[in-house]
């Protein structure tokens, strides 16, 4: 393998490995959404 496909394949490698990386930590760092308690909103209703 020349020096020039090395280069390429090394660069395209990291770009890939950066991006994934990029995305998995932004995933695991989102603030939770605030979701409402299904059982207290059904405490309102009246049968």
């Amino acid at each position: 393998m020349n020096t020039s496909a090395l280069i390429t394949m090394l660069v395209s490698e990291l770009v890939i490995i950066a991006f994934t990386a990029f995305f998995f930590v932004k995933i695991l760092t989102i603030p939770p959404k605030a979701e409402p308690d299904s059982y207290s909103e059904n405490d309102e209703e009246q049968r």
